[in-house]
């Protein structure tokens, strides 16, 4: 055979210039890798090529969730894009089986090809000719030695290596422990000369690499920074759908609840809710448009549970659809409307999109907080939106600031208000009529932010602990975002303080927790301002971490909301000094007066339309439809 003929003449060529069998093999391996160096610099480009794309790859998985097809088909034209071939990386992995196989036959008959009849097999007090499972004794250093090889090889690999060391720790243990036990079982059942050629080939890779990443850096090539915030979005999707355990009916009612919403055509007004609770910001804006117009509402909820199905029993314009948030990507991406009405953020930033099937549709933000969207939603969350309903003067400062920052012209601002303060006010004072009966013990309600650091995270047990059998009846209200990700953990709470003066509540459907409660504890959350303009009782802020979604919120010049009306709505406690939390409690307790009358002016400098954003809010909707429908008469 030419090729073996062929390694024979090189393994006499080394042998004549050493001298030594051993040093032979090893000055072989050498050779061996110098010219197979062109394949190691193809594959070492065609590895940062693969992840100098894997951010690409990792938004389309991100957009694409859950659906294989679309992912393989997109995957394959980024592949066409950057020229990548992922069969290149066997092609080393081919070469070292041609090259073994190849040794190995050489190795046999060594004589043979290198020409000597009395050849001399001792290299450093080894045999080349010991098989371990035959000769046994020293050689069972053989298949250590080689296994060593093939561990070190595997390190260094999974360190330098552009495309293993993005690998998940489960593929580089596995690896790992499957490279070294090959190693030591093949080591095991060749001779000791076909060892050595395997050790002296590992150790070369390795000092190969070293070269290869000098010579072509990797780091010169990749946006690492773009990798790692692609692969925590994606990260978060999938856990996302790991949390969401669904039963045969909620998937059977998923897949009817799609069908039909696509079976419907001219659909002209789409409202979507995250889970039930959101239906809060949307009640005042539908009941108005309800109550005036005879537009079908067509209603999507990614929540199972949503009290939005009840409520279309009664009223037949209202049209519900269960669709989970992994479903919810294609559905938005083939979404067919005039208005799309919102309550979330980063449409189009990340999985959930704008419709590719109809570029005309106006997507409506609808705000589910007074606070600063500067600082606590991520930089250019609202760019995408055609219009965005506003709270109150500081949030048109904010966005109009925005609007000239990133150049949005087009992005509309209106005067809307908030309805839930509106519904809110009013549940209020009907509860303060039916519930005429005082109680000396007072209510302290907990409701902290879902973010890093928040209260729960950083020292609820601490507070818990300090209100723990004092006279106060304690409400814990987390989250909704919060529950859905821990549903377990504040199970296991409500069992812990079961009969203490302590309430873990995760139903977010009604406000009676609000309207009972004397006082707020929270940390960065919104529900500060729904809690101390409805009730006009104080708040205290425990000074956690600030909720700081966009860090280049300091652009626009504006102090948000969110941290200078804190002294007025309330008190601030720092986190070190929680133990004295109820000295704070007790100071706001006793002047509510004083808090009253901060709170209520507040109130009216910072909020449009009180009392009356359902209205405008219902009128605005019902002018988008309106033109929509105007526009498409003009095209016919």
């Amino acid at each position: 055979m030419i090729f073996i003929d062929i390694l024979g003449w090189i393994m006499k060529l080394c042998y004549g210039i050493v001298g030594n069998y051993g040093i032979a093999i090893i000055l072989f391996t050498l050779v061996s890798k110098i010219i197979l160096l062109p394949i190691a610099i193809w594959v070492q480009k065609n590895s940062i090529k693969m992840v100098k794309m894997q951010p690409e790859i990792n938004r389309l998985k991100t957009n694409f969730f859950g659906d294989k097809d679309a992912i393989a088909e997109e995957e394959s034209k980024i592949y066409k894009k950057y020229r990548y071939n992922p069969l290149v990386s066997l092609v080393p992995l081919i070469a070292q089986i041609v090259l073994l196989l190849g040794v190995v036959e050489i190795v046999k008959n060594p004589s043979l090809y290198i020409g000597v009849e009395n050849l001399d097999y001792n290299f450093l007090g080894f045999d080349l000719r010991w098989v371990t499972s035959e000769t046994g004794g020293l050689s069972i250093l053989v298949p250590i030695i080689a296994g060593l090889s093939s561990l070190l090889l595997c390190i260094g690999q999974n360190i330098m290596n552009v495309l293993q060391a993005e690998q998940s720790k489960w593929n580089k243990y596995g690896m790992l422990v499957f490279s070294v036990a090959l190693s030591v079982y093949l080591g095991t059942f060749v001779t000791a000369a076909v060892a050595l050629y395997w050790t002296a080939s590992n150790l070369l890779a390795i000092l190969q690499q070293w070269i290869l990443n000098i010579c072509i850096n990797p780091k010169k090539h990749v946006d690492y920074k773009a990798l790692e915030a692609s692969r925590i979005e994606l990260k978060e999707l999938q856990n996302l759908s790991k949390n969401q355990k669904r039963t045969k009916e909620q998937i059977k009612k998923e897949k009817e609840d799609y069908k039909r919403f696509f079976s419907i055509t001219n659909k002209k007004l789409v409202f979507y809710s995250e889970s039930n609770g959101f239906y809060k910001y949307y009640k005042g804006i539908i009941e108005y448009i309800l109550s005036h117009t005879n537009l079908t509402i067509h209603y999507i909820t990614s929540d199972y549970n949503d009290q939005i199905f009840e409520l279309a029993k009664k009223e037949k314009n209202i049209k519900p659809y269960y669709i989970e948030e992994k479903k919810l990507i294609t559905l938005m991406m083939k979404m067919d409307a005039d208005v799309v009405v919102m309550t979330m953020p980063d449409i189009n930033q990340y999985h959930i999109k704008r419709s590719y099937v109809r570029k005309d549709i106006e997507y409506i933000f609808v705000p589910h907080g007074a606070d600063s969207p500067n600082l606590t939603y991520r930089k250019g969350a609202l760019d995408y939106y055609d219009s965005i309903l506003l709270t109150g003067k500081y949030q048109r400062l904010e966005c109009e600031a925005e609007n000239k920052l990133r150049n949005l012209p087009n992005r509309k601002l209106i005067d809307f208000g908030y309805t839930l303060f509106d519904d809110m006010a009013k549940e209020y004072k009907v509860s303060q009529k039916t519930n005429k009966t005082k109680t000396k013990t007072k209510t302290i309600m907990i409701a902290p932010s879902w973010q890093k650091d928040n209260i729960i995270d950083l020292c609820l047990d601490k507070v818990l602990k300090t209100l723990k059998g004092k006279n106060y009846q304690v409400v814990v209200r987390p989250h909704p975002q919060h529950v859905r990700h821990a549903k377990e953990m504040f199970e296991q709470m409500k069992e812990k303080y079961t009969g203490t003066n302590i309430t873990i509540q995760t139903d977010f459907s009604a406000n009676d927790t609000v309207f009972n409660a004397d006082l707020l504890i929270t940390d960065w959350s919104s529900i500060a301002f729904d809690y101390a303009f409805t009730t006009k009782k104080p708040v205290i802020s425990i000074d956690t971490p600030m909720k700081i979604m966009n860090p280049d919120y300091k652009k626009i010049d504006i102090e948000p909301i969110n941290i200078w009306c804190r002294e007025i709505i309330g008190e601030v406690v720092k986190v070190k000094d929680i133990q004295n939390i109820d000295k704070t409690i007790t100071k706001l307790l006793k002047n509510p007066t004083k808090y009253k009358k901060q709170i209520t002016d507040l109130e009216k400098d910072s909020v449009y339309n009180i009392g009356k954003s359902a209205k405008i809010g219902g009128e605005y909707i019902i002018k988008c439809v309106q033109s929509k429908i105007k526009e498409r008469r003009k095209q016919k």
